[in-house]
Protein backbone atom coordinates (compact mmCIF):
# COMPACT_ATOMS: atom_id res chain seq x y z
CA UNK A 1 0.00 0.00 0.00
CA UNK A 2 1.12 3.52 -0.82
CA UNK A 3 0.07 6.39 1.40
CA UNK A 4 0.74 10.01 0.60
CA UNK A 5 0.09 13.01 2.81
CA UNK A 6 0.02 16.33 0.97
CA UNK A 7 0.06 19.39 3.18
CA UNK A 8 0.33 23.12 2.69
CA UNK A 9 3.25 24.96 4.26
CA UNK A 10 6.61 24.03 5.68
CA UNK A 11 6.79 22.28 9.01
CA UNK A 12 9.16 24.21 11.28
CA UNK A 13 8.46 22.95 14.79
CA UNK A 14 11.09 20.43 15.89
CA UNK A 15 8.75 18.54 18.23
CA UNK A 16 6.21 17.98 15.43
CA UNK A 17 8.94 16.84 13.05
CA UNK A 18 10.17 14.34 15.67
CA UNK A 19 6.68 12.95 16.29
CA UNK A 20 5.98 12.59 12.58
CA UNK A 21 9.37 10.92 12.01
CA UNK A 22 8.56 8.38 14.74
CA UNK A 23 5.27 7.41 13.08
CA UNK A 24 6.92 7.31 9.64
CA UNK A 25 9.37 4.78 11.06
CA UNK A 26 6.58 2.71 12.64
CA UNK A 27 4.53 2.78 9.43
CA UNK A 28 7.41 1.55 7.28
CA UNK A 29 6.55 -2.08 8.10
CA UNK A 30 2.99 -1.63 6.79
CA UNK A 31 3.21 0.69 3.81
CA UNK A 32 5.22 3.12 1.78
CA UNK A 33 4.52 6.60 3.11
CA UNK A 34 5.38 9.82 1.36
CA UNK A 35 5.01 13.28 2.88
CA UNK A 36 4.73 16.17 0.44
CA UNK A 37 4.75 19.83 1.39
CA UNK A 38 3.49 22.41 -1.08
CA UNK A 39 4.27 26.09 -0.52
CA UNK A 40 1.65 28.15 1.22
CA UNK A 41 0.49 31.36 -0.37
CA UNK A 42 1.66 34.43 1.51
CA UNK A 43 -1.33 36.37 2.78
CA UNK A 44 -1.77 39.33 5.12
CA UNK A 45 -4.03 39.07 8.17
CA UNK A 46 -7.06 40.99 6.87
CA UNK A 47 -8.10 39.44 3.58
CA UNK A 48 -11.31 40.07 1.71
CA UNK A 49 -13.43 37.04 0.81
CA UNK A 50 -12.18 37.26 -2.79
CA UNK A 51 -8.55 37.37 -1.64
CA UNK A 52 -9.14 34.33 0.61
CA UNK A 53 -10.58 32.39 -2.32
CA UNK A 54 -7.60 33.41 -4.46
CA UNK A 55 -5.16 32.10 -1.80
CA UNK A 56 -7.05 28.79 -1.54
CA UNK A 57 -7.19 28.48 -5.32
CA UNK A 58 -3.41 28.92 -5.70
CA UNK A 59 -2.67 26.46 -2.89
CA UNK A 60 -5.26 24.10 -4.40
CA UNK A 61 -3.49 24.13 -7.77
CA UNK A 62 -0.25 23.14 -6.05
CA UNK A 63 -2.02 20.32 -4.21
CA UNK A 64 -3.78 18.99 -7.31
CA UNK A 65 -0.48 18.89 -9.23
CA UNK A 66 0.72 16.25 -6.72
CA UNK A 67 -2.33 13.94 -7.06
CA UNK A 68 -2.44 11.19 -9.67
CA UNK A 69 -5.69 10.02 -11.24
CA UNK A 70 -5.61 6.53 -9.69
CA UNK A 71 -5.24 7.79 -6.11
CA UNK A 72 -8.10 7.61 -3.64
CA UNK A 73 -8.19 11.02 -1.96
CA UNK A 74 -9.24 11.94 1.56
CA UNK A 75 -9.64 15.69 2.09
CA UNK A 76 -9.36 16.75 5.72
CA UNK A 77 -12.19 19.21 6.24
CA UNK A 78 -14.27 20.28 9.24
CA UNK A 79 -17.43 19.60 7.20
CA UNK A 80 -16.27 16.06 6.43
CA UNK A 81 -17.65 12.90 7.95
CA UNK A 82 -16.40 12.03 11.41
CA UNK A 83 -15.36 8.42 11.91
CA UNK A 84 -14.23 6.42 14.88
CA UNK A 85 -10.74 4.95 14.63
CA UNK A 86 -12.29 1.51 14.09
CA UNK A 87 -14.58 2.79 11.31
CA UNK A 88 -11.66 4.52 9.64
CA UNK A 89 -9.54 1.36 9.83
CA UNK A 90 -12.30 -0.75 8.29
CA UNK A 91 -12.85 1.81 5.53
CA UNK A 92 -9.17 1.83 4.55
CA UNK A 93 -9.02 -1.96 4.72
CA UNK A 94 -12.05 -2.15 2.40
CA UNK A 95 -10.39 0.25 -0.04
CA UNK A 96 -7.35 -1.98 -0.32
CA UNK A 97 -9.53 -5.09 -0.64
CA UNK A 98 -11.19 -3.50 -3.67
CA UNK A 99 -7.96 -2.48 -5.38
CA UNK A 100 -7.39 1.03 -4.05
CA UNK A 101 -3.80 0.72 -2.88
CA UNK A 102 -2.79 4.36 -3.46
CA UNK A 103 -4.38 6.53 -0.78
CA UNK A 104 -3.73 10.26 -0.48
CA UNK A 105 -4.62 12.54 2.41
CA UNK A 106 -4.77 16.30 1.87
CA UNK A 107 -4.34 18.92 4.60
CA UNK A 108 -5.01 22.49 3.52
CA UNK A 109 -3.46 25.70 4.72
CA UNK A 110 -4.77 28.04 7.37
CA UNK A 111 -7.73 29.04 5.16
CA UNK A 112 -8.71 25.48 4.31
CA UNK A 113 -8.98 23.71 0.97
CA UNK A 114 -10.08 25.09 -2.38
CA UNK A 115 -13.37 23.97 -3.92
CA UNK A 116 -11.36 22.23 -6.67
CA UNK A 117 -9.50 20.07 -4.14
CA UNK A 118 -12.71 19.25 -2.28
CA UNK A 119 -14.32 18.27 -5.57
CA UNK A 120 -11.37 16.01 -6.50
CA UNK A 121 -11.54 14.26 -3.14
CA UNK A 122 -13.24 10.89 -3.05
CA UNK A 123 -14.32 11.58 0.51
CA UNK A 124 -13.98 14.22 3.19
CA UNK A 125 -12.91 13.29 6.68
CA UNK A 126 -13.18 15.35 9.83
CA UNK A 127 -11.30 14.87 13.06
CA UNK A 128 -13.87 16.94 14.91
CA UNK A 129 -15.23 20.44 14.99
CA UNK A 130 -12.22 21.86 16.82
CA UNK A 131 -9.93 24.08 14.82
CA UNK A 132 -6.40 22.70 14.96
CA UNK A 133 -3.25 24.21 13.46
CA UNK A 134 -2.64 22.51 10.12
CA UNK A 135 0.93 21.70 11.21
CA UNK A 136 -0.35 19.82 14.27
CA UNK A 137 -2.92 18.05 12.09
CA UNK A 138 -0.08 16.30 10.25
CA UNK A 139 0.97 14.59 13.47
CA UNK A 140 -2.62 13.72 14.41
CA UNK A 141 -3.26 12.28 10.94
CA UNK A 142 -0.12 10.16 10.74
CA UNK A 143 -0.82 8.77 14.22
CA UNK A 144 -4.35 7.83 13.11
CA UNK A 145 -2.98 6.14 9.99
CA UNK A 146 -0.64 4.12 12.21
CA UNK A 147 -3.52 3.33 14.58
CA UNK A 148 -5.48 2.18 11.53
CA UNK A 149 -2.84 -0.42 10.67
CA UNK A 150 -2.58 -1.52 14.30
CA UNK A 151 -6.35 -2.04 14.51
CA UNK A 152 -6.35 -4.03 11.28
CA UNK A 153 -3.47 -6.20 12.51
CA UNK A 154 -5.28 -6.98 15.78
CA UNK A 155 -2.77 -5.13 17.95
CA UNK A 156 -3.82 -3.82 21.38
CA UNK A 157 -2.13 -0.46 20.58
CA UNK A 158 -5.41 1.26 19.72
CA UNK A 159 -7.14 0.68 23.07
Amino acid sequence: MNIKIISVGKLKEKYLKQGIAEYEKRLSRFCKIKLIEVPDEKAPENLSAAEMENVKQKEGERILSKIKEKEYVYALAIEGKQRSSEEFAKEVQNLTTYGKSDITFVIGGSLGLSPAVLQRADTKISFGKLTLPHQLMRLVLIEQIYRNFMINSGSPYHK
